[in-house]
């Protein structure tokens, strides 16, 4: 007989071994963990849908599901969602942004000052505060690429000069917006649900950029490697200037929120508590702390995830003490999953 006849006689000829059952249910669970591996977001989806499922279940409908804890979750996770969506971009290209935190606490006041003692708009008043988030970004791409001063240090230090200069211009003490200053504040933050529409929004923004446009390819190629990105043209110092600025954009954009979602300025809001939940949701959702990948999606959910467990814990009356544990081994775990799969993908065994 001849080869072919051979090989159309066999129903398992040309099989892997283990036969037909490799078409079964072998083969469908390495084609699920495959595409797993592919979509790092699917994952920290699954994790969401499956502690809301719980905490829903524990606390009932008139518990977890009421509006009032709805809208408190929503106010929790909309300030680490956006700062984490100013993070994502730079951790890809192997930086940080230890700062926005304190921009976050630092552009009300500006505001503030602008307009009782300057007499400036509400509108151009609320405008110069992102610009300053803007201008701290610009700050520290030039500590960052022109001085080769590490990121981490870099920004550690504007962010301290930042914290001192809201205690010394406020003399730590709180402040109120202005009355006229609400009609505008309420469409920042002052309803309900507005911070999270706008954390939707931004989201979708920022997966664009960074999946369908040359701006996010470069960032990717710079963190991937550097110096071959430079090599095939690409401007490294401008896309760090760029998203170091979009960071601090989206710290001062936070503290507006904050602002007129509170109706208080307090020069103790922000701080590194914001920034550190935004990297470790980024670093939870997928994206890498050495560089060369991540997804904003992923930084959404792991956002998500981090406020589903801290309100689904205060619902539920259980001490936040045991939250930094689980944050932590949150994160240790994601990281080595990070680690893990790609060296699987770096093998050849997830494509």
């Amino acid at each position: 007989m001849s080869d072919t006849a051979e090989r159309t006689a066999s129903p398992l000829a040309g099989l892997p071994p283990g036969g037909a059952r490799d078409n079964g249910f072998g083969s469908r669970l390495r084609r699920a963990i495959a595409l797993a591996g592919q979509q790092r977001e699917l994952t920290v989806l699954v994790v969401v849908v499956l502690l809301v499922v719980y905490f829903g279940f524990l606390s009932g409908i008139t518990g977890f599901f009421s509006n009032a804890n709805l809208v408190n979750l929503s106010q929790y996770a909309a300030p680490i969602v956006i700062i984490a969506l100013g993070e994502v971009p730079l951790l890809i290209c192997g930086e940080i942004d230890l700062s926005p935190g304190f921009v976050y606490a630092f552009a009300p006041f500006l505001m503030y000052f602008l307009i009782v003692y300057h007499g400036f708009p509400v509108l151009l008043a609320i405008l110069c505060a992102l610009v300053f988030g803007l201008v701290v970004g610009w700050v520290n791409g030039f500590i960052t690429v022109a001085l080769g001063i590490p990121s981490f240090i870099g920004t550690l230090g504007t962010g301290f000069v930042l914290y001192g200069l809201t205690l010394t211009t406020s003399n730590a003490t709180q402040a109120t917006p202005t009355a006229n200053s609400l009609g505008i504040g309420k469409w920042i933050g002052g309803f309900g649900y507005s911070e999270i529409a706008w954390a939707v929004g931004l989201t979708v923004i920022c997966h664009i950029i960074l999946t369908r446009t040359k701006w996010g390819l470069h960032t990717i190629a710079v963190g991937g490697n550097q110096l071959g990105a430079r090599e095939a043209g690409i401007n490294v110092a401008r896309i760090k200037y760029g998203n170091f600025m979009v960071s601090g954009l989206f710290g001062a954009f936070v503290g507006l929120l904050i602002t007129f979602q509170e109706n208080l300025i307090d020069p103790n809001a922000g701080g590194y508590q914001p920034m550190f939940y935004s990297v470790a949701a980024a670093v939870i959702g997928g994206t890498a702390l050495l560089g060369g990948s991540g997804t904003i999606i992923g930084a959404f959910l792991g956002s998500i995830m981090l406020a589903v467990l801290t309100i689904g814990f205060s619902a539920k009356g259980i001490s936040a003490y045991p939250l930094n544990i689980i944050f932590g081994g949150a994160i240790l775990v994601a990281m080595i999953a990070n680690i893990q799969l790609a060296r699987l993908r770096a093998a050849g065994r997830l494509r």
